[in-house]
């Protein structure tokens, strides 16, 4: 008998951490519901969005590959490209995400938020899955047009499963980097102006296009700092039939893991202060 008031104090406080969670996690994808409506109303952003990857891979790719001294680890370039054009695609689709969050400022949509009942640290996170579910749609783009351009990419479920991962983890990790840029700088003028100057050395600055082998040491140090090089070298593991990870597929989801965690923390602090 002494022992049942003891149990029951113990079952209280773990069913309400699991209420807690599930709240938490409904609030999260009120926010990201909320988000993809803007998608469902606008479904032209999913064309233009295609454009990018058709370019890359169709004009870009064609070309580089008959360079000679590109070296792509031995293999077809297009193949080697392939998983750099779905990052390059998610990457701008994610880290000009955050310009919403101006606009849902200037509408006054962002103070109803803040006095909604859903928790403030549940926003970002919210927005950083409606990013990643626009990743997938490039991801199916970017599939389909290696199909047709002959890529060898793999169909495995498990990599299909690591692809997907990916993407979200990218998405996620660009746009609340995107959005810690938009809570800093507050106008829309100069949030396009700094994420413009930064999106291209990005890019550049990572194995997307070439690897990370033919650059100069400089830009290896730079390289191997910037995650989209991770995100990159896990995407050629999982995206092509019988493709490698240079740094280790463990260690490419570590940074991007331990990274997107981070900056959620700081853009979860920051973006209340946008209505300031």
């Amino acid at each position: 008998m002494p022992d049942r008031p003891a149990a029951a104090s113990v079952a209280i406080p773990e069913r309400g951490l699991a209420e807690a969670a599930a709240g938490y996690a409904t609030q999260m994808l009120a926010v990201a519901e909320t988000e993809m409506l803007k998608l469902r109303h606008d479904p032209t952003e999913i064309f233009t969005r295609a454009l990018q990857p058709a370019i890359w891979l169709l004009l870009f790719g064609q070309v580089m590959a008959h360079v000679r001294g590109l070296d792509a680890g031995g293999g077809h370039y297009l193949d080697f490209l392939a998983p750099g054009i779905l990052a390059l695609s998610v990457l701008f689709a994610a880290i000009f995400y955050a310009i919403s969050a101006i606009w849902e400022r200037d509408l006054g949509i962002l103070h109803r938020y803040m006095v909604s009942p859903a928790p403030r640290s549940a926003l970002v996170p919210g927005k950083a899955v409606s990013s990643a579910v626009r990743g997938l749609l490039q991801a199916v783009v970017v599939y389909v047009l290696s199909v047709l351009m002959g890529i060898g990419v793999s169909f495995n479920p498990l990599d299909l499963i690591g692809v997907s991962a990916l993407i979200a983890l990218g998405s996620g990790l660009f746009a609340t980097f995107s959005l810690c840029v938009a809570c800093i700088v507050k106008t829309r003028e100069r949030f396009m102006g700094i994420d413009q100057v930064l999106t291209m050395p990005i890019f550049f600055a990572s194995n997307a296009i070439y690897p990370i082998d033919i650059m100069p040491d400089w830009l290896k140090a730079v390289s191997l700092a910037n995650p989209l090089s991770y995100e990159v070298d896990a995407l050629r593991a999982f995206m092509l039939a019988g493709g490698e990870s240079k740094f280790g597929a463990g260690l490419d989801f570590a940074v991007l893991l331990g990274l997107t965690a981070g900056l959620v923390a700081v853009a979860a602090r920051l973006y209340p202060r946008m209505t300031a």
